[in-house]
C-alpha cells in the first residue's frame, strides 16, 4: 500500500477526497438525482409500422389482365406517370373461338336471321289467331242454323202428329157411320148407294191416315237427323279449332325457342364486344408505374395475371403500425400519437415528447378487431391537422416508429415499473371517461 501512495497522482486524489468541496459536490449530485426522480415522465407505447394510404383506393395495387392473351406491345415504362384510361399494354387473342376478326359481325348476322325467324313465327301465330276467330264465328252461325232446323223439324213433327191424330178420329167416325148405314141398309132404310158411299169414305180415310202416319214418322226421322247434324257440326268445329290451337301452341313453342336463341346470341355479341375492349389494358386511375411484373413481348398470360403495379398519384397519406396485444387496451381511436419516419433525422426523448425534435403528430383513425398475421393488432393513423404537416417527400412503404402518449407519472415510478416488468398504467382518455360517468348517472 505504501508503494502506491508514493505516486503523486494517488496523493492528489487522496487530498481531493478529503476536501469539503468534494463532499458538497457529491451531496448536490445526489440531491439532483433525487429531485430528478420526481420529475414527470410520460408513459408511451412504442410500435413499428410503415407509411400507407388511408383510403384503399389510393394504396399501391397491381393491374391485372381480365382475359388471357399474348403480350403484343408495351406502352409504358417503369416510373412513368399515367393518367386514368391511358393504355399500358396491348394483348392479342389466343383462344380459337375468338380469333375470327369478323366474329361480332358474323354473330350479328346470325342473330338477325334468328330475329327474322322469330318474326315469321309471330306472323304464323297471328294468322292462326285469326283462323281460330273465324272458326268460332262460323261455328256460332252454323250451330244457330242447325238449331233453327231442329226447331222447324220439331214444329213439323208436332203439326204432322196433330194431323195424324185428327185423321184417326175421322177414320173412327167414318167407320161408325159405315156401320150404322150398313144396319140401316139391312133394315131397308138406306139405299145401296149410301152404303157404298160410306164404304168409300172409310177407305179414303184409311188411305189418308196411312199417308199422314208416314208423313209423321218421316218428320220424326228428319228431326233426329237434324239433331245428329247439330252435334256433328259442333264436334267438327271443335276438332278444327283444336287443331288450330295445337298449331298455334307449336308455333308459340318454336317462337319461344327462337327468342331464347336470339337472347343468347345478343348476350354473345355483347360479351364479344366487351371482350374486344379488354385487349387494351388501361390505367384505372392517375399514378406512377412502379414495376412491370411481366417482361418482354410475345409472352402468354392467363386471366387475372398481374401485369404491372401502380402507385396512385393523389394518395391520402397515413401510417399503419402494429401494437402488442398487451398494449391494445391502452390505445383508443382519436388519441394523439408521435411518429418518426426513417430518413428524417430526429432526437427523441420518449418520456418527454415535447422536448423531442423531428417527430410528427398523428391521430389514431381505426383499430383492427382481428389480430394480424404477425401476432399484433394493426392501428391506422392519420395526420394530425393541428400539428405541423408531414414531410412532402414521404413515399409508400417508408418505415415508421410511433409513440402513443399515455399518463404522466414520476420517473421513480416508471423505473420501479420497468424493474418489476409491470405494464403501463391502464389509461382512459378524458372524453371517454366523461361519457362513462354520464352513462352511470
Amino acid at each position: 500500500m505504501k508503494r502506491f501512495t508514493s505516486y503523486q497522482s494517488v496523493q492528489t486524489v487522496e487530498r481531493f477526497r478529503k476536501t469539503k468541496r468534494t463532499k458538497r459536490v457529491l451531496y448536490l449530485f445526489l440531491l439532483l438525482l433525487f429531485l430528478i426522480l420526481f420529475l414527470p415522465w410520460t408513459q408511451t407505447i412504442s410500435s413499428d409500422g410503415n407509411v400507407t394510404a388511408i383510403s384503399p383506393n389510393n394504396r399501391p395495387q397491381s393491374i391485372q389482365a381480365v382475359i388471357g392473351g399474348r403480350i403484343e406491345k408495351w406502352y409504358v415504362q417503369e416510373g412513368q406517370f399515367v393518367k386514368k384510361g391511358d393504355t399500358i399494354v396491348f394483348l392479342s387473342e389466343i383462344k380459337s373461338e375468338y380469333m375470327d376478326p369478323d366474329l361480332i359481325v358474323r354473330t350479328e348476322k346470325q342473330m338477325k336471321a334468328k330475329e327474322n325467324s322469330a318474326g315469321a313465327y309471330m306472323s304464323k301465330v297471328k294468322s292462326l289467331d285469326q283462323q281460330i276467330d273465324a272458326l268460332l264465328d262460323s261455328r256460332i252461325l252454323k250451330l244457330q242454323q242447325a238449331k233453327n232446323k231442329v226447331k222447324q223439324n220439331k214444329m213439323k213433327v208436332t203439326s204432322d202428329s196433330m194431323d195424324f191424330k185428327a185423321t184417326e178420329k175421322q177414320l173412327e167416325i167414318a167407320i161408325k157411320q159405315f156401320d150404322r148405314t150398313q144396319e140401316l141398309y139391312k133394315q131397308g132404310l138406306k139405299s145401296l148407294t149410301d152404303l157404298e158411299n160410306k164404304r168409300l169414305k172409310v177407305q179414303e180415310m184409311e188411305a189418308k191416315t196411312v199417308s199422314l202416319e208416314n208423313k209423321f214418322y218421316t218428320a220424326k226421322n228428319e228431326l233426329s237427323n237434324s239433331i245428329v247434324e247439330l252435334n256433328s257440326i259442333d264436334a267438327d268445329y271443335r276438332d278444327k279449332i283444336s287443331k288450330s290451337e295445337s298449331e298455334k301452341s307449336s308455333a308459340l313453342s318454336s317462337l319461344y325457342d327462337v327468342e331464347a336463341t336470339v337472347t343468347k346470341m345478343q348476350n354473345q355479341v355483347s360479351n364479344y364486344s366487351i371482350r374486344s375492349g379488354y385487349y387494351y389494358v388501361t390505367a384505372p386511375q392517375d399514378g406512377y408505374i412502379s414495376q412491370a411484373l411481366q417482361n418482354g413481348v410475345g409472352e402468354t398470360i392467363k386471366e387475372g395475371t398481374a401485369l404491372v403495379s401502380i402507385v396512385p398519384a393523389n394518395s391520402d397519406m397515413g401510417v399503419e403500425v402494429f401494437v402488442e396485444p398487451i398494449d391494445l387496451p391502452l390505445v383508443h381511436v382519436g388519441e394523439k400519437i408521435r411518429l418518426q419516419f426513417d430518413g428524417w433525422p430526429a432526437i427523441v426523448f420518449s418520456g418527454w415528447p415535447n422536448v423531442s425534435y423531428g417527430t410528427y403528430g398523428g391521430e389514431i383513425l381505426a383499430i383492427d378487431n382481428f389480430i394480424s398475421a404477425n401476432g399484433k393488432y394493426r392501428v391506422l393513423v392519420a395526420p394530425d391537422k393541428k400539428d405541423h404537416p408531414w414531410p412532402k417527400g414521404l413515399r409508400m412503404g417508408v418505415a415508421v416508429k410511433s409513440m402513443a402518449l399515455l399518463n404522466d407519472v414520476p420517473i421513480w415510478y416508471e423505473l420501479w415499473r420497468k424493474i418489476n416488468g409491470f405494464p403501463s398504467n391502464y389509461y382512459i382518455p378524458k372524453k371517454e371517461a366523461k361519457t362513462d360517468k354520464s352513462k352511470k348517472k
